[in-house]
């Protein structure tokens, strides 16, 4: 006599796929956990605040956008009322609608978020003008639309490279300024070929 065990229901089936599936879906879960980074301390103070993967749009009094920030990392603390961030990308608008970019290695803002800060490898570009700038520190100030360099700068619109110690932009007025021992390269247009030089001026 041979015993047959009874099959199980399909029920049963559909409730043991669907433990399953959860058991594997909580393992996945549990190794993707992002926990943010350790808070940061440092001389400013503790932070009141930090943020990841933040895009921040401040709006001028009629409320079009003037400035945008993206950063991997904001950090805020109250008591100098300044807000830090890593590798921050900035976008700049002007009066007439023109985009300048702004990025450093580290990025800070003051007080009243008027003045950006961006320093080591910081860069300033016009895209519209084709010209860019590197620096090592440059400041922005967003509510007036006047950036500065007090460190040494290189301004490059290609095949043209022009080096100075000082370096000046007014964003609504569309004008630059750059000072103190300033040397360039302006490749005459014929003579594409020839090689470059660098003459003082």
């Amino acid at each position: 006599m041979t015993l047959r065990l009874p099959k199980p229901p399909a029920k049963l089936w559909v409730g043991l796929l669907i433990v399953a599936l959860g058991i594997i879906l909580a393992l996945i879960e549990q190794r993707d956990d992002r926990s943010p980074g350790p808070v940061p301390t440092g001389d400013t103070g503790e932070p009141d605040y930090y943020l990841e993967g933040v895009t921040m749009t401040r709006f001028d009094a009629e409320g079009t956008p003037h400035q945008r920030l993206k950063t991997p990392r904001l950090v805020h603390t109250p008591n100098d009322d300044t807000t830090r961030s890593e590798t921050p990308k900035a976008r700049f608008f002007d009066s007439e609608g023109r985009t300048w970019l702004g990025s450093g290695d580290t990025g800070k803002l003051g007080p009243g978020s008027e003045l950006l800060t961006l320093q080591g490898n910081a860069t300033l570009i016009a895209p519209n003008e084709g010209w860019q700038l590197e620096t090592d520190t440059l400041h922005v100030d967003i509510d007036d639309g006047y950036a500065w360099s007090d460190s040494p700068a290189l301004l490059q619109k290609p095949p043209q490279r022009v080096r100075g110690e000082r370096f000046e932009a007014w964003f609504d007025d569309n004008r630059m300024r750059l000072t103190d021992e300033v040397r360039g390269h302006h490749p005459p247009e014929a003579s594409a070929s020839s090689a470059p030089e660098e003459q003082g001026s």
